[in-house]
C-alpha cells in the first residue's frame, strides 16, 4: 500500500509543479512552440538536442500537460497493475510475477539492511524500495524506442525534424526528480525525529564529540557550533544535489542518442545501438546512486540509535 501511494506522491508533485512552471498564457505557450521548433536548427543549420524544459502537448480544462508527465503516468500505472497481478492471488510456492516482485524485494531489504541495519530498514524500506524501482522502470521505459521520436515537427534542410515528441523520460525533467528529492527530505527529518528526537537531532549536529576538559572542552564547542552550521547548509544543499544529479545523467544520456542517431545519415538507426546498452546500465547506477545516498543520509542521522551492520552479522 505504501508502495502505491509513494508512486501516487511522485507523479501528483511533478504534475503539480509541472503545471506551475507551465501557467503562460497561450500566447507565450504558442511562442515557446514556434521557439521550440526553430531551436532544432542553428543558424549554421546544425541541429540540436533535446530540450532542457517539458514541452507541454495539451492542455484540457487549463491543465498543462507534458510529454515527461505522461511518461511518468504510464509507469505509474505499469508498476501499479503489476503489482497488484503479482500480489493477487498469493501463493506459498511462489511462480511467475510473484516469484519475480519476491526475489526483488528479497534482494533489496537485504541489500539495504547490510548498510543501514535491520531496525532502520525496516522503517524505510518501503521508502528506498519504491524509489529504486520508479527510478530504474522511468529510466529503461524512456530507451523505448518511439520515446523522443514520436510526436509533431517539421521538415529540414536535413529531413524531419521532432519539434514537439510526444513522450519524454520522466527523469530527464526536474519536476520529477525535484519531487522525488523535496519528499525524501520531509520524510528523513520525519524518521531522524522519531529516531532521536528533536534534543538528540540538535545534539547530533552542534554537541562536540569525544572526551574533554578546561580550555579545549571551550575550543571544541566553538569548532563543532561552526560545523554544524556547514552541516545545516549540507543538509539544506541535499535535495538541489539529489535533484539535479540524476537529472543531468538521464537527460546527457537522451542527447548522446539523438546525436549518435544523427551523426551518420542513413545509419541512425546502427550507431546508437551500444550506448543503448551503456544507457541500460547508466539507468541502473542511477538508480542504485539515488537510493544509497537517501539510505546513507538517513544512516548518518540515525545510526547511533539502530544496531550496525557489524553488530547485526555478529
Amino acid at each position: 500500500m505504501k508502495f502505491l501511494l509513494l508512486i501516487a506522491v511522485f507523479v501528483t508533485l511533478s504534475s503539480v509543479w509541472s503545471s506551475s512552471s507551465l501557467q503562460p498564457s497561450q500566447e507565450t505557450s504558442a511562442k515557446e512552440t514556434s521557439s521550440a521548433e526553430t531551436a532544432t536548427e542553428s543558424p549554421n543549420g546544425e541541429e540540436h538536442g533535446l530540450t532542457a524544459k517539458a514541452v507541454e502537448i495539451a492542455r484540457p480544462l487549463g491543465f498543462p500537460i507534458t510529454n515527461s508527465m505522461i511518461v511518468s503516468w504510464i509507469v505509474a500505472l505499469g508498476l501499479i497493475v503489476f503489482a497488484q497481478i503479482a500480489t493477487r492471488n498469493m501463493k506459498k510456492v511462489p511462480d511467475g510475477a510473484q516469484n519475480f516482485i519476491e526475489w526483488l524485494v528479497e534482494a533489496l531489504y537485504k541489500f539495504l539492511a547490510g548498510i543501514i541495519g535491520p531496525h532502520l530498514a525496516d522503517r524505510t524500506f518501503w521508502f528506498f524500495a519504491t524509489i529504486f524501482i520508479f527510478i530504474l522502470s522511468a529510466n529503461w521505459f524512456g530507451l523505448i524506442p518511439g520515446v523522443g521520436t514520436m510526436g509533431w515537427g517539421h521538415q529540414t534542410s536535413h529531413g524531419f525534424v521532432i519539434a514537439q515528441p510526444l513522450f519524454r523520460g520522466a527523469n530527464a525533467d526536474v519536476n520529477m526528480t525535484l519531487a522525488m528529492a523535496l519528499v525524501f527530505f520531509a520524510s528523513w527529518l520525519v524518521w531522524s525525529f522519531r529516531e532521536v528526537g528533536i534534543r538528540g537531532f540538535l545534539k547530533e549536529l552542534f554537541a562536540p564529540k569525544g572526551e574533554s576538559e578546561g580550555v579545549l572542552r571551550v575550543l571544541l564547542v566553538v569548532v563543532f557550533f561552526a560545523a554544524g552550521c556547514l552541516e545545516i547548509i549540507s543538509i539544506l544543499f541535499r535535495p538541489v544535489s539529489l535533484t539535479f544529479r540524476l537529472y543531468g545523467n538521464i537527460f546527457a544520456g537522451e542527447n548522446l542518442l539523438e546525436a549518435m542517431s544523427k551523426l551518420v545519415p542513413g545509419f541512425g538507426w546502427l550507431v546508437p545501438i551500444p550506448f543503448y546498452f551503456l544507457e541500460l546500465v547508466m539507468g541502473l547506477v542511477q538508480a542504485l546512486v539515488f537510493m544509497l545516498l537517501t539510505a546513507v543520509f538517513t544512516m548518518l542521522m540515525c545510526q547511533h540509535e539502530t544496531e550496525t551492520p557489524a553488530a547485526a552479522h555478529g
